[in-house]
C-alpha cells in the first residue's frame, strides 16, 4: 500500500455475499482505497453454495433471476449462452432447458463468480481488490477503524469491515463419529449397498446429498428425516400477479394473513405459486411488520411450509428424487432424533416418528447434516463468538442472525466501529437475505452507504 492510499475495507468470506460485496465496492469507493477479499478456504468467488464439481446440482432458481448485477439482469443468462458451445461433454447436462426456463448447475455458476472475481482483480492497471487467503481470528478496535488479525499472524489496519460468511452452519447435534460432511465427499468414505445412509434434513439440501450420493454410485436405501418430513416443491409454470395490497389488519396477524394467502390462492385457482411470487418483493415488509409474538408463531409453526413453496427445486432435481422415492431406495419419514448409540463401522439411531408414542431404531453407516442454515446465537464460528463476546456485535430477532440496522450496519457497542454485514447473517433482522436476487441488491447498496460514509467522515 502506497503512502497516499487510504486504509482499505476488509470483507470477510468470498462466497457470493462477500465477492459481490466486495466487487460494488470498487465500483462506489474512491480510486485510492483499495478493498481486502479474505477467505480461509482457497476458493475465492464460490463460496460453499457453488463450490460443488457435482454437475448434478442445480441451482434451485431459473438462470434469468441468477445474475451477479441489479443493473444487468440477463448478465448470467448472457454468460451461459456464450459458453454453452465450448461446454466438454461431462458439464454439458449441468444446462437444462425446461418448459419452466432454463436451470444451471450450481459448479457452472460457481465458474461464473470465479470469472466475475478473476476480471476485478485484473481488470485495472493499479489494482485496488487484494485477496487475503487466510481465516480471520478477530477485529481489533482502534484509530480509524479495525487491526484485522488473521490466523496466519497477519495484523492489517482497515478502515471498515464487512461480515460476509454466508450460512452458518447447524450444531450437528446428538454427535456421532460416523457424520459425514455433506460438502466434502472425501469425508465419506466407502459406503457399504446393504447398510442405509441417513440424511438428517429434508430441504434442498437433501437433494443434492441424494444426487451425489447415486452419481457417487451408492446403489442402497437413503432415509430423509425431517421434523415434518416435507419435501421442497418443483419449479412449474406461474402466471405473473400483482404485488398484493394487504391491510393493517392483514399484518396484525399471521392467522389473518394466512387466510388472506390462502384467499389469494384460491381465487388465482389454486395456483399457489404465483400467489407466493406475487409476495415475493414484500416479504421483509411483511415480517418487519408481523408483531414480534406472531413472528415467534411463524418460525415454531408455519416456517416449513413456507420454505417448502418458497424455495421449489429445479425440475431435473425434483424428477430425480421423484424417481427415486418411487423406486423404494430413498425414504422421507417425518421424526426427530432422540440419540445416536456409535458402534465401529455404524451407528445406532433412535428416532422418534412424528405422530408415534414409542421411539425406534435404525442402523445406519453414515450420518449426512443437510438441516441447513445455523443460528448466530449457537454458532462455534470463533470470529462470531470473540464479536459477540466482547458486544461488537450482538445476535439479532430470535437468534437467527446478526443484529443490523437499515444500512447493515451491525449493532453493538458504540465503540465497536465501522463494521457492517450482508447476507444470511441478517436473517431475523430481514427474511429474504439468502437468495442471489437479494443478496446482489444489498451489495450494491451497502457499497454505496459506506461509500458516503467514509465520504462524510473524510469531510468532517
Amino acid at each position: 500500500m502506497s503512502a497516499h492510499s487510504a486504509l482499505p475495507i476488509a470483507v470477510i468470506g468470498a462466497g457470493f455475499s462477500g465477492t459481490m460485496a466486495a466487487i460494488q465496492l470498487l465500483d462506489s469507493l474512491p480510486s485510492d482505497r483499495p478493498v481486502l477479499l479474505c477467505e480461509r478456504s482457497a476458493s475465492f468467488g464460490r463460496g460453499l453454495a457453488y463450490g460443488t464439481d457435482d454437475f448434478g446440482h442445480f441451482l434451485n432458481l431459473r438462470a434469468s433471476n441468477m445474475s451477479a448485477f441489479p443493473d444487468c439482469p440477463r448478465h448470467f443468462e448472457q454468460w451461459l449462452a456464450h459458453n454453452a458451445a465450448d461446454l466438454p461433454p461431462d458439464e454439458a447436462p449441468g444446462i437444462r432447458v425446461t418448459p419452466v426456463g432454463t436451470f444451471a448447475s450450481r459448479a457452472l455458476y460457481g465458474r461464473y463468480l470465479s470469472e466475475i472475481l478473476t476480471e476485478a482483480v485484473t481488470g485495472s492497471n493499479l489494482p485496488r481488490l487484494r485477496l487475503v487467503n487466510d481465516g480471520i481470528s478477530d477485529l481489533m478496535p482502534g484509530p480509524g477503524g479495525f487491526a484485522v488479525r488473521t490466523e496466519g499472524g497477519l495484523s492489517l489496519p482497515v478502515a471498515g469491515a464487512v461480515l460476509a460468511m454466508g450460512n452458518l452452519a447447524g450444531a450437528g447435534e446428538p454427535y456421532s463419529r460416523h457424520r459425514a460432511d455433506l460438502w466434502s465427499p472425501e469425508t465419506i468414505g466407502r459406503l457399504q449397498p446393504e447398510l442405509p445412509v441417513l440424511i438428517v434434513g429434508t430441504g434442498l439440501s437433501m437433494i443434492d446429498a441424494v444426487i451425489s450420493l447415486r452419481r457417487s454410485g451408492f446403489s442402497g436405501p437413503i432415509v430423509a428425516l425431517s421434523r415434518r418430513g416435507l419435501l421442497p416443491n418443483a419449479h412449474a409454470p406461474t402466471e405473473a400477479l400483482p404485488v398484493p395490497n394487504l391491510t393493517a389488519a392483514d399484518l396484525r396477524s399471521l392467522t389473518t394473513l394466512t387466510r388472506r394467502i390462502r384467499a389469494m390462492a384460491v381465487a388465482a385457482d389454486g395456483d399457489w405459486r404465483s400467489v407466493i411470487d406475487a409476495l415475493r418483493p414484500i416479504v421483509d415488509f411483511i415480517w418487519r411488520s408481523l408483531p414480534a409474538p406472531e413472528r415467534g408463531r411463524f418460525l415454531r409453526h408455519l416456517r416449513p411450509f413456507w420454505d417448502v413453496h418458497r424455495h421449489r427445486s429445479a425440475p431435473p432435481a425434483a424428477s430425480t428424487i421423484e424417481d427415486d422415492i418411487a423406486a423404494g431406495s430413498l425414504i422421507v419419514r417425518a421424526g426427530r432424533i432422540l440419540s445416536i448409540e456409535d458402534e465401529p463401522s455404524r451407528a445406532v439411531v433412535t428416532l422418534r416418528p412424528r405422530g408415534a408414542i414409542e421411539p425406534e431404531r435404525l442402523t445406519v453407516q453414515c450420518i449426512l447434516d443437510a438441516t441447513g442454515i445455523g443460528r448466530v446465537s449457537e454458532t462455534s464460528d470463533p470470529l462470531l463468538r470473540r464479536l459477540i463476546g466482547r458486544g461488537l456485535v450482538r445476535p439479532g430477532p430470535f437468534g437467527l442472525g446478526l443484529d443490523v440496522d437499515s444500512d447493515f450496519r451491525a449493532r453493538g457497542l458504540p465503540l465497536g466501529g465501522p463494521l457492517w454485514t450482508i447476507g444470511p447473517l441478517m436473517r431475523g433482522a430481514l427474511w429474504e437475505c439468502i437468495a442471489v436476487p437479494d443478496i446482489r441488491n444489498q451489495a450494491a447498496d451497502l457499497a454505496a452507504g459506506i461509500a458516503a460514509e467514509l465520504a462524510r467522515a473524510e469531510a468532517a
